[in-house]
């Protein structure tokens, strides 16, 4: 304000002459200087850049947790194709200790008149003992099942992963046309303020020329404050849109953003129900992690199952022992075969369980099947509705706007009075909510689709 004021008295000092205009801009130069370094930057966001943000490292939550998961199955399988690799392991022990030879059964009678004693309690001595093992199962089908079923689980992780994605970028494409709603619907309430004041104009000009009354002024006032609150109301919808936007994309909330692209109508062709069906069941990466857990868990009843089977391992020991001074070499080497008899029921139970849990995986993927011909069929009648719903809105748009020029020529020309004009004006704010409405409700059908049909990344990019 002290700004404005100043250049005011000085103008009224200096008039045009350039000095006076040079001097102007070094004295505000500064605080606007200021005022620009503070100023936040604006983000301009399209919904292709959206979506690259929240995939980027550093982008969506859920992403990163896939990812993570993703790192942990990979852990596993590793674990599990150890049991298959040779296991070898190094040992030095050194240690000083006593014996009872008579405790281990060792025990010496010679007569005393050959003069000889070996006690019975020997020690202490020093023993150090350095060895290498290594050890190799040869057979054994329920590691190698366990390996399987832990490949299989890394590919369930992965498809997984691409499910996440393609969730992110349905989740960034409904949060961002959501703010392109909400940034219409802005525009549509000035829209709707600017032909109020015009028509506040128009009803004073009325009422100046005498053929208009002031009771039509202030209805014109009315529907004028009418339509800023709307704006205010308006304006809130967009800020909390924003918000909701960045906290999707993963950005600091307190971001200023500007969304680069407008709601508009994008033509799309309507497939049949059993050709988009084939597509989504061909493409939907939650049905192919969905299928690979079930054969996850097929594999892991196979490996239950065949823990009753013999296992066959070998082994080699080899190393020296004795003391600092003297050591001597001893080596061992041979085969296990291990056969399980009876182990009270644990691997019964573990049976019974793994094949309960294929079950729940068998019921999961044809529940999942239903359900994706669920989305696609209700994808492709909302598609359709909104299509229709978008003729019929601009239409109706329209229409709205001839009648309120009609009204308002009438108005002047004093046939009719306000009332007409404010039915017409009113008619015309809903007409624009419905286009905007309509809109609205043919993307999201769009990205319904799409997301449905495992094809989502063909509407964002």
């Amino acid at each position: 304000m002290r700004n404005s004021f100043n250049l005011r008295v000085t103008s009224a000092f200096c008039g045009a002459a350039p000095l006076c205009a040079v001097i102007l801009g070094f004295i505000l130069l500064p605080g606007n200087a200021q005022q620009l370094e503070t100023r936040p930057p604006i983000l301009q966001l399209s919904l292709k850049k959206s979506v690259e943000i929240a995939l980027s490292p550093e982008g969506s939550t859920r992403l990163q947790l896939a990812q993570e998961a993703l790192k942990q199955t990979e852990s596993r399988k590793d674990e599990a194709r150890a049991a298959l690799l040779p296991d070898f392991e190094g040992q030095i022990t050194e240690r000083t200790q006593t014996e009872n030879l008579a405790a281990i059964g060792i025990k010496f009678d010679i007569p005393a008149q050959y003069g000889i004693h070996i006690p019975n309690y020997v020690g202490p001595f020093n023993v150090l003992d350095i060895r290498s093992s290594a050890a190799q199962s040869v057979f054994d089908f329920s590691a190698i099942r366990r390996f399987q079923s832990s490949k299989v689980a890394v590919g369930a992780a992965k498809s997984d992963v691409g499910n996440t994605r393609d969730q992110v970028m349905d989740q960034v494409a409904r949060a961002y046309l959501a703010g392109l709603r909400a940034q219409a619907a802005v525009e549509t309430a000035k829209a709707n303020v600017d032909l109020s004041k015009a028509l506040v104009q128009l009803a004073e000009r009325q009422k100046t020329a005498g053929t208009g009354t002031g009771i039509e002024v202030t209805r014109a006032k009315v529907q004028l404050a009418n339509d800023q609150q709307n704006l205010l109301v308006a304006q809130t919808q967009q800020t909390k849109a924003d918000l909701q936007l960045l906290k999707v994309l993963g950005l600091r909330i307190d971001t200023a953003v500007e969304l680069t692209d407008r709601m508009a109508y994008v033509p799309t062709d309507i497939l049949q129900a059993e050709q988009a069906l084939k597509t989504a069941l061909d493409n939907r990466p939650d049905l192919k992690a969905q299928k690979q857990r079930e054969q996850t868990a097929s594999l892991s009843y196979s490996s239950v199952k065949m823990e009753r089977l013999p296992s066959l391992g070998t082994f080699a020991d080899y190393g020296a022992i004795g003391n600092f001074d003297s050591q001597l070499p001893t080596w061992e080497y041979g085969v296990s075969l291990r056969i399980p008899i009876f182990d009270g029921g644990r691997r019964d139970a573990r049976r019974a369980e793994s094949a309960s849990q294929f079950r729940q995986e068998q019921i999961r993927t044809a529940d999942l099947r239903d359900q994706i011909e669920l989305d696609v069929r209700t994808a492709l009648d909302s598609l359709k509705s909104a299509d229709a719903q978008v003729q019929t809105a601009n239409e109706g748009l329209k229409l709205s706007e001839d009648e309120v020029q009609h009204a308002r020529r009438r108005y002047e020309a004093g046939i009719t009075n306000s009332i007409e004009v404010t039915d017409a004006q009113t008619r015309l704010a809903r007409a624009r909510q419905n286009v905007i409405d309509a809109l609205y409700n043919h993307n999201l059908a769009r990205i319904d689709l799409a997301s449905a049909m495992g094809k989502i990344e063909t509407v964002v990019r």
